[in-house]
């Protein structure tokens, strides 16, 4: 598994991290949350020589998702996410995910198989109610629902401090460790995270 970090930079948001899982062996990919830059991402599809099999999105918010609509109409790669993030086409919410009748909606338990890759749906909410973590053989994809040295916030519509815990709770009692590449700032690891993440820590003592 090839695991690319694009950071990308929706217009008014902080830099949003854009995924590109590969299979090596078959040369098919998945893009995971292509929040703006389109051309960045696809030039890089492109060099490499990829099929993009599918576009997963963790959560609805926009700096998520406004390179979507180009990488599915230039890849033809069908698009994920949860259907419980859909509420954010509401007028006027400043997060909102323009709904797209190519969506496909997944949750808790479902497995989306990329060639050889597998990834599982972890829900994991409290950022939004559809947040979601990807599991792919050593790798979590948390979004905005675990950060190093941090967690989402939760002021949005829809969020929830005391649901975040629970799933901050729950991705720290997965087994073992992980590498944990999250939807701002610098990758880490599920074990340093265990130990020195406030939040995390906070949420498994309640």
């Amino acid at each position: 598994m090839l695991i690319k970090t694009l950071p990308v930079v929706p217009d008014g948001y902080l830099e949003t991290n854009c995924y590109v899982v590969t299979d090596e062996e078959t040369r098919k990919c998945a893009v995971i949350d292509p929040g703006a830059d389109s051309g960045m991402i696809l030039d890089y599809i492109e060099l490499n020589g990829l099929t993009t099999e599918a576009i997963f999105l963790t959560h609805g918010h926009s700096d998520h998702n406004m390179a979507l609509e180009a990488v599915m109409e230039e890849t033809g790669a069908t698009a994920y996410m949860s259907k419980q993030d859909a509420f954010m086409g509401k007028p006027n919410n400043p997060n909102s995910f323009k709904n797209n009748s190519g969506i496909r909606w997944y949750g808790e338990g479902d497995v989306i198989n990329v060639g050889g890759l597998e990834f599982a749906i972890l829900e994991t909410p409290g950022h939004s109610p559809g947040s979601v973590t990807l599991k792919c053989e050593s790798a979590l994809f948390t979004g905005d629902t675990l950060f190093r040295d941090g967690c989402g916030r939760t002021d949005f519509e829809g969020g929830s401090m005391d649901t975040l815990f629970d799933s901050l709770r729950r991705l720290s009692a997965l087994e073992g460790d992980y590498e944990v590449y999250p939807g701002h700032a610098e990758s880490s690891t599920l074990n340093r995270e265990r130990i020195f993440n406030y939040y995390m820590k906070q949420a498994t003592r309640g």
